[in-house]
């Protein structure tokens, strides 16, 4: 996913963006453990797409914090 994409979604988008990324990467794991994951390159852009999604909504919370004192 790209950042743009990420950034033009709301806090509450993000957290749920999160979710159903981590969930996928359980999923992708699980195939990986039981010999079935035949690209295992999925792994590592699901990971980094998490971080990515992370970072933003770090960002995010960061400036609504600083926008309300």
């Amino acid at each position: 996913m790209k950042t743009t994409e990420l950034r033009q979604k709301d806090a509450a988008g993000l957290e749920t963006e999160v979710k159903s990324l981590q969930k996928a990467h359980f999923g992708l794991r699980m195939q990986k453990a039981t010999q079935q994951l035949s690209n295992t390159a999925t792994l590592r852009s699901t990971r980094r797409d998490i971080a990515r999604a992370k970072t933003i909504l770090g960002e995010k919370k960061k400036a609504a914090q600083g926008a309300s004192k």
